[in-house]
């Protein structure tokens, strides 16, 4: 929840872990001399996080070099967390409280498998079912997702939701973007920010 509520600062800490990951590198280094003192106070609240739930195997906050350094796990578990279940994991939560928020009887399921006839599997993220009867999926992405629209627009039709009720939540996306993606594609672009309300206005 830390990560996806205050993406904008986490998001250069987030990338340069992927990408120490991604290179076998042992730690992940953020440079602190561009940010301010409420800014770097956050990152370290964050890093010291990250840390207290070992996500990391250590923390530390070079003062005098203006930087800090993550030494990174080394757990498969850990690695997908980095590389995107920590937005599944946001997006299941920020449903959770909307919808306990306004006392919704619900059902629940992250990484839901479906079969379709003959042998194909498709991996839904998070799927809520609001009073036995109205869907709705939130797919999840903190990368690159273009080269996907065409499959979710066939998801969204083999699983007869509206457009509103299909969700593609990217961390990245702006709020113009999301427009214009949702008028193109028939179906919800939200980010980290815009999900909540979105999921609110559907009850």
């Amino acid at each position: 929840m830390v990560l996806g509520s205050d993406y904008a600062l986490c998001k250069e800490m987030l990338d340069r872990i992927r990408f120490a990951q991604h290179k076998e590198f042992n730690s992940a280094l953020i440079q602190l001399d561009r940010k301010t003192n409420e800014e770097i106070k956050a990152l370290e609240a964050i890093g010291r996080k990250l840390y207290e739930y070992s996500l990391v195997a250590r923390f530390f906050h070079n003062k005098p070099e203006k930087n800090m350094r993550l030494v990174l796990q080394n757990a498969p578990s850990v690695r997908h967390f980095f590389s995107g279940a920590w937005l599944e994991w946001f997006a299941l939560m920020t449903g959770l409280r909307v919808l306990q928020d306004r006392g919704t009887v619900f059902s629940c399921a992250r990484n839901l498998e479906l079969s379709f006839p003959p042998n194909e599997k498709r991996e839904l993220d998070v799927f809520f079912l609001l009073e036995d009867e109205r869907p709705i999926y939130i797919e999840c992405k903190s990368g690159e997702f273009r080269q996907e629209l065409d499959k979710y627009v066939a998801l969204r039709k083999r699983l007869a939701l509206e457009a509103r009720s299909f969700i593609v939540c990217v961390a990245d996306l702006d709020v113009d973007q999301a427009k214009a993606l949702g008028a193109m594609y028939d179906m919800t672009f939200s980010n980290t920010e815009s999900l909540g309300p979105h999921l609110a206005s559907l009850l």
